[in-house]
């Protein structure tokens, strides 16, 4: 239960970045939110991820983010507003900007 609760927080609170995202001008995609451990291993090897990835969990999302001219932000530093919010909206959403290896678009959830 603690599991299906945490899953259900996080989806409302991405459904609440999402919004603040369009709210502030940007569009924005949806990128990986559910991986196998299949596919977390192999992005492991890949060095695009990491094995125990809370992908696999469902707490964890990317977002890809526009302009409104359709120019894609690739750059952490262009997430730096949207992270801070997310990190905002709850003690344990943690942003992949401020992990060791950059990771902007990237928005998870740590499990209680």
């Amino acid at each position: 239960m603690d599991l299906l609760n945490d899953q259900a927080e996080f989806a409302h609170n991405v459904a609440r970045l999402i919004q603040y995202i369009f709210m502030q001008g940007y569009i924005c995609t949806l990128g990986d939110a559910y991986r196998t451990p299949e596919q977390a291993e192999l992005y492991a090897k890949e060095g695009k991820g990491i094995v125990d990835s809370l992908h696999c969990k469902r707490l964890a999302i990317d977002l890809n983010l526009f302009t409104h001219d359709g120019r894609y932000l690739s750059d952490t530093k262009d997430y730096e507003p949207i992270g801070k919010y997310w990190e905002l909206l709850h003690q344990n959403n943690r942003w992949g900007g401020r992990f060791e290896r950059k990771d902007g678009n990237h928005f998870e959830r740590q499990e209680k």
